[in-house]
């Protein structure tokens, strides 16, 4: 009895550690083979379908289910992320003004009531991946939906915030205008919807919600 005793302690050890090393792996198996956080869009719920953030002709640089076409996939909370861009893009200049999305004013993709703003982040220099991890979102705006969801719209210029915490906004009102700011590469609308409020959870540690938007053309 007592050799079958020890025999499921090493048993349960083992397999305990497996799955520690198996989870450290994680990381380091991302970076060879990046994986898309495991949710299912069919039945991950509520869904957003909303409006698009700008007035502008966007295209789609990053966005939707497949990690090869969306690499934000790989983060709980921007599972379903967009990142708009408006032409010219991918100039390569660190001039953002020779960028189409920069200035583009960012309206309301839903009404709502603005749950979080923040101005007063620096635009970075584009061309190259600003690597900024303290404040990743930039200038943003997030917008708590009916459903008690919320939208976040990052990356905006700094001093063109048009909303504070609290206002009610309607769909299509100006919230401010495209920028660099943030963890980003050049000038471009990102847009996410998740469950929490992102006062609340800070990047990557909240669940992505389904977004989609109507009222557009795909060509």
């Amino acid at each position: 009895v007592v050799n079958v005793i020890v025999r499921r302690r090493v048993t349960r050890s083992a397999a305990l550690v497996g799955l520690l090393a198996l989870v450290a792996l994680l990381p380091v198996l991302t970076l060879v083979r990046p994986l898309a956080y495991p949710a299912d869009l069919a039945t991950t719920e509520p869904a957003a379908t909303v409006r698009l953030p700008a007035d502008e002709p966007l295209l789609v640089g990053w966005g939707g289910d497949d990690i090869d076409a969306n690499y934000h996939a790989v983060a709980p909370d921007q599972r379903w992320a967009y990142d708009f861009l408006v032409a010219p893009y991918l100039t390569g200049s660190d001039d953002p003004a020779d960028y189409g999305c920069y200035g583009v004013t960012v309206v309301a993709p839903a009404a709502g009531v603005v749950a979080a703003a923040h101005d007063g982040e620096p635009d970075e220099v584009p061309g190259v991946v600003s690597n900024n991890f303290t404040a990743p979102t930039g200038n943003y705006v997030a917008i708590r939906l009916p459903t008690d969801t919320y939208l976040v719209i990052a990356h905006l210029m700094p001093g063109s915030v048009l909303v504070a915490e609290g206002d009610e906004v309607a769909e299509g009102q100006p919230i401010g205008r495209c920028g660099n700011s943030g963890n980003t590469s050049e000038p471009h609308i990102h847009i996410h919807h998740q469950r929490q409020n992102p006062k609340e959870f800070p990047v990557n540690f909240a669940e992505g919600l389904p977004l989609y938007f109507r009222d557009h053309v795909d060509e």
